[in-house]
């Protein structure tokens, strides 16, 4: 996996976007932030929950690592050159789905992404 494969499907995701975050890229849905990129493009960082996390660290130990945000766990880190395509991809549509709006992801569902 590399950034630019990650980078494309975080895009293809409903009403993602890629913004500055200091020296981060960021991946939002109206907003919020799902994922970041730090500017080496090396890693990236994933805010799914504690589960989802918990089992991508255990499917993929030399990929995955916890991400601290000083004394507490906020998502995952991801070693890209180490980690699977799809299951990168299975992480970021995670996290997207987790800071979309429900009615988004309803709209995404039924095949209506013509919401305003």
């Amino acid at each position: 996996m590399n950034i630019r494969v990650a980078r494309d499907y975080a895009l293809s995701l409903p009403e993602a976007n890629e913004e500055p975050h200091f020296t981060y890229s960021s991946f939002r849905v109206r907003g919020k932030i799902f994922a970041t990129v730090p500017p080496d493009g090396k890693t990236m960082h994933v805010f799914v929950d504690e589960q989802r996390r918990e089992l991508a660290i255990a499917m993929y130990p030399d990929a995955c690592e916890k991400l601290w945000w000083g004394k507490k766990v906020t998502g995952i880190k991801v070693f890209l050159a180490k980690a699977d395509a799809s299951e990168v991809k299975d992480l970021l549509y995670s996290a997207w789905k987790q800071k979309a709006p429900k009615r988004l992801i309803q709209a995404t569902k039924s095949g209506d992404t013509n919401l305003t």
